[in-house]
């Protein structure tokens, strides 16, 4: 692939981003295939060794916050006209809501997501310090021998299913902040996508 269909497919992969965000990106990958020319390696193998136009995707998308995408997406692109506008407020008791509803249910799922974590650290929290009780608990009583140990045994093992938890929870969480990503990426994919070509456009 020439540097030339390489700069075209990633505008069109790129499509959706805001002109700034857009630019920035091509001109660092174009400034990046130059340097490489310059070192003397061929032209196809410069813009090859980037990797895939998905790879260099996902590497952008995840840098830009989702919050920039989805306000360029919706930015009017022209200014509203007259009748635009008034349909846009008569409208208003139909729509608003739908917004309303769509942020208030991103902000529920984020809560619930901390909401998860918290809960898994506190659950394991609770369960060490109720070993660590039952072990101080088995020093300080008077009950008898019996009891001491079976206070201290108890303790032992609240602790270590803690420690063992602890691990087991570290790896939960990852995996959760590995899929949040990958959802937040589908978010933004749904807004940045190629271009329709102008044949295309005229099909539709």
């Amino acid at each position: 692939m020439s540097k030339t269909e390489f700069i075209e497919q990633l505008r069109s992969a790129l499509n959706g981003l805001s002109e700034e965000d857009l630019k920035k990106s091509v001109d660092y990958y174009e400034e990046m295939i130059d340097d490489r020319i310059e070192d003397g390696i061929p032209e196809e193998e410069a813009v090859s060794g980037l990797g895939s136009i998905e790879e260099i995707q996902n590497k952008i998308l995840k840098e830009i916050p989702i919050a920039n995408i989805v306000k360029e997406k919706i930015k009017p692109k022209r200014k509203l006209g007259g009748l635009e506008i008034a349909l846009l407020v008569i409208g208003a008791p139909l729509w608003v809501p739908i917004v309303l509803s769509l942020i208030i249910t991103g902000l529920s799922l984020y809560m619930s997501f901390w909401t998860i974590i918290l809960s898994l650290y506190v659950t394991d929290f609770s369960l060490f310090l109720s070993g660590v009780f039952c072990i101080v608990a088995a020093f300080m009583q008077t009950n008898g021998f019996a009891t001491g140990l079976f206070l201290s045994g108890i303790g032992v093992a609240l602790t270590g299913v803690s420690v063992l938890l602890f691990f087991g929870f570290n790896q939960i969480v990852k995996g959760m902040f590995f899929l949040s990503k990958k959802f937040v990426l589908w978010l933004k994919k749904l807004f940045v996508g190629e271009k329709k070509s102008s044949a295309e456009a005229t099909a539709v």
